[in-house]
């Protein structure tokens, strides 16, 4: 989920700095976020990484103040990290019950 998140991030920078009204340190705020995450999936094993994740997806969602369509993206990326984390609770859930079907 990360790698994709930054390639889109990535990707919008081309756009972000062909626009007029988009300063050049927006333009690498955007960038810098895209090469975090890209960073962060080093450390996807960590205890810490899901709530790193989680924090970097709330900056993405701050991208409104930089333009409308970049909020958006932070906005449809956090229902997928939404579903993933709720998936991610129910498999823990199960795996604690021993009703996933390996257990059986």
């Amino acid at each position: 989920m990360l790698v994709l998140e930054a390639i889109v991030l990535l990707l919008a920078v081309l756009l972000l700095a062909k626009r007029d009204d988009i300063t050049t340190g927006e333009t690498w705020a955007v960038a810098a976020l895209g090469v975090l995450m890209i960073l962060l999936c080093g450390f996807v094993g960590k205890p810490w990484a899901l709530g790193a994740a989680l924090g970097l997806q709330g900056l993405l969602v701050l991208g409104f103040f930089i333009t409308p369509a970049l909020g958006a993206v932070g906005v449809l990326f956090s229902l997928a990290w939404g579903w993933v984390t709720w998936m991610r609770q129910d498999v823990l859930k199960r795996m604690a019950q021993g009703r996933l079907p390996g257990q059986q």
